[in-house]
């Protein structure tokens, strides 16, 4: 049954907006107005049953936003989680959380849901026609505890799994975002002493012609070039980037370009740990959940963002599925962490594969923790070194002409 959100005018005058289930526009308005309000409008829900312009297909539309945020999707699996786990039938749990939610995009989406149980489609299969909102590992978990009949406990996994990865996520960003801001301050403090400060000082005593000192004039060269061709110089770096973003939307050069970065001595070290956690928690989550081995590979594979990690993944796929163990398969490449492979090695040999590879997400997401603060840690006071040098680069350009003009005075 489609969901349709409406606005409506209730007897005192006042408008009220909501959602309803209805077999059509029509229908909804007839509803309404048993319940003696007036209807303004009345809208099918995008994705659902019989809506105009529905997505069927799960494209994306250019600009759209997603209704769920990272932190808000693991919010509310959380309560979903909670309503199913209490007893309460999905259809009544997805109706109380359509009519709780603060954020009108979120209750769309939940609506939409809602009504596509209500006419008796798997919650799975209605997750799968939002892919901008529920990703196909997520769905492949829903539908996996739907078919075990376990939904509520895979549902409070899957929202532990989303917050651990918001935790980390937020870790790393945390780490990064004190240098970040020391390099973006260092370098507009340069350019402005660059661009207006040494010209303007140093123009005095190039008129006296007298000759400057080595580090002044290389100081000047400096400067004309940042304000003669500044402009194409952001034009050259920004195009770049932008080609450098197109060679890499190419499989064969973004492997090759991944594999490099995996060798990197520290942030090398740091994407390897970070997307072997994420690789290990999504395979212990599906594996939990009774996804067969060779789909939960393909799922946890996807959610790699290293492709030469992916690959090898995929590789390991392939040795899985000749009968291979999946530790010596995970470790042919060698670019997985050995603790990764010893854990699986530990699980297929107790029979606790999940449990052991959630052990492997939760050693090694620590461990990615630990460096990315031991990188932080070291970064901060290098960088802040880093721009005093530059700074008394800058200023002993502008004095060395000072101090000259003095002993030549004397």
């Amino acid at each position: 049954m489609p969901a349709y959100a409406y606005e409506a005018l209730t007897p005192e005058g006042k408008t009220r907006k909501g959602v309803l289930d209805a077999d059509s526009a029509k229908a909804a308005r007839g509803l309404l107005r048993a319940q003696k309000l007036v209807p303004l409008a009345v809208d099918a829900l995008a994705g659902a049953p019989g809506a105009t312009g529905s997505t069927g297909t799960g494209a994306r539309a250019w600009g759209k936003r997603r209704a769920f945020s990272p932190n808000q999707l693991a919010i509310w699996t959380r309560q979903l989680a909670g309503l199913v786990s209490a007893g309460l039938p999905l259809e009544r749990a997805l109706t109380s959380l359509t009519d709780e939610s603060e954020h009108p995009a979120q209750r769309d989406v939940t609506a939409t849901l809602r009504a596509e149980v209500n006419a008796g489609s798997p919650l799975a299969k209605a997750m799968a026609q939002h892919p901008q909102e529920f990703s196909h590992v997520f769905v492949a978990v829903i539908g996996a505890g739907e078919h075990s009949g376990s939904l509520g406990m895979v549902l409070d996994r899957l929202a532990d799994d989303l917050e651990e990865q918001q935790n980390l996520r937020a870790k790393l960003l945390g780490a990064a975002l004190y240098p970040a801001i020391v390099c973006v301050v260092a370098l507009v403090i340069v350019l402005f002493l660059l661009a207006f400060v040494v010209p303007q000082v140093t123009a005095v005593f190039a008129r006296s012609h007298q000759a400057l000192p080595l580090l002044t004039r290389i100081m000047l060269g400096i400067s004309d070039l940042v304000r003669g061709y500044g402009w194409v110089l952001l034009i050259a770096m920004v195009s770049i980037a932008l080609g450098a973003r197109w060679a890499l939307a190419r499989d064969a050069l973004r492997i090759k370009y991944d594999a490099f970065f995996l060798t990197l001595p520290v942030v090398g070290r740091l994407a390897r740990g970070y997307n072997a956690a994420r690789f290990a928690s999504t395979l212990a989550m599906l594996s939990a959940a009774g996804v067969p081995i060779l789909k939960a590979l393909q799922a946890a594979a996807d959610t790699l963002s290293n492709q030469a990690m992916r690959d090898d993944a995929l590789q390991a796929l392939v040795l899985v599925r000749e009968g291979a163990p999946l530790a010596s398969a995970l470790g042919h490449k060698q670019r997985f962490p050995p603790l990764l492979g010893m854990f699986a090695r530990l699980g297929e040999q107790t029979g606790k594969l999940p449990d052991m590879l959630e052990r492997a997400a939760k050693q090694l997401r620590a461990e990615v923790q630990r460096r990315a603060m031991a990188l932080a840690t070291v970064l901060e006071p290098l960088l802040i070194v880093v721009m005093g040098l530059v700074v008394m680069l800058i200023v002993l350009a502008v004095l060395m002409p000072i101090i000259q003009l003095n002993e030549l005075v004397k």
